[in-house]
């Protein structure tokens, strides 16, 4: 187990406890499945790589459905979202990261609301950009804005059912692959002396934030920001 993380399971966590990462097989949802597999119960993962198209809301509600009752649910699937000023955004591009990330989001919500058992949760993926106005980012600023909002709405509407969101900062994951190492370390070493933190983030750093969302009783409806700053800046 990463010593970044809670070394003390949640005592909530049984043989019988069962959780779901949506975006589980790489990046920050791997990591939050890793740490969720060092406590007692069943950890399952879902995402392209097992064949799951997040952007079909039937194909998520298959894969609930073959669950059955389920005690916390991740989503932590991203997209490519689509960077540039206004006139020059692909506009079919921009949709269909919504479709992945936004409409993912609300499908497996709307999948797992009725299959959560008493004291579940919910704990969907933002970004710090929702709330950072950042030129040539509204795509993201928008997705990720829209999913901080209608988390706090679902927050009063599944309750006492918890739905909160972790908004991640600048993370060192696959999703960087495709660039070439030595322009990847420069990226991620020059990001690191403009935050706070002095440095980029790990997945594990960000898994620990879904953690505290699915141990703490008493957090609901809530944004948890973990971005080494960037939103202070």
């Amino acid at each position: 187990m990463d010593a970044s993380l809670p070394a003390t399971p949640d005592p909530s966590f049984t043989s019988e406890t069962v959780s779901l990462v949506v975006g589980g097989t790489s990046g920050i949802g791997r990591a939050v499945a890793d740490a969720l597999r060092a406590r007692p119960g069943r950890v399952i993962v879902a995402g392209r790589s097992t064949g799951l198209d997040v952007a079909d809301p039937a194909a998520i509600e298959a894969l609930l459905a073959g669950i059955g009752p389920v005690d916390h649910v991740v989503f932590t699937a991203g997209s490519q979202a689509p960077g540039g000023a206004l006139a020059a955004v692909d506009l079919g591009a921009a949709r269909a990261a919504f479709d992945v990330k936004f409409w993912g989001a609300v499908a497996t919500a709307r999948a797992a609301a009725g299959r959560l058992r008493p004291g579940g949760t919910l704990t969907l993926t933002s970004g710090f950009l929702a709330r950072r106005a950042t030129p040539g980012a509204f795509v993201k600023t928008a997705m990720n804005a829209a999913i901080e909002a209608v988390a706090k709405v679902l927050a009063r509407e599944l309750a006492p059912l918890r739905v909160n969101v972790v908004s991640p900062g600048l993370t060192d994951t696959e999703a960087y692959a495709a660039m070439a190492p030595d322009s990847r370390e420069l990226m991620l070493a020059k990001a690191a002396t403009t935050l706070p933190a002095g440095r980029v983030g790990r997945p594990a750093d960000i898994a620990a934030g879904y953690l505290f969302a699915i141990d703490n009783p008493f957090v609901t409806g809530t944004v948890i920001d973990i971005e080494g700053g960037a939103l202070i800046q």
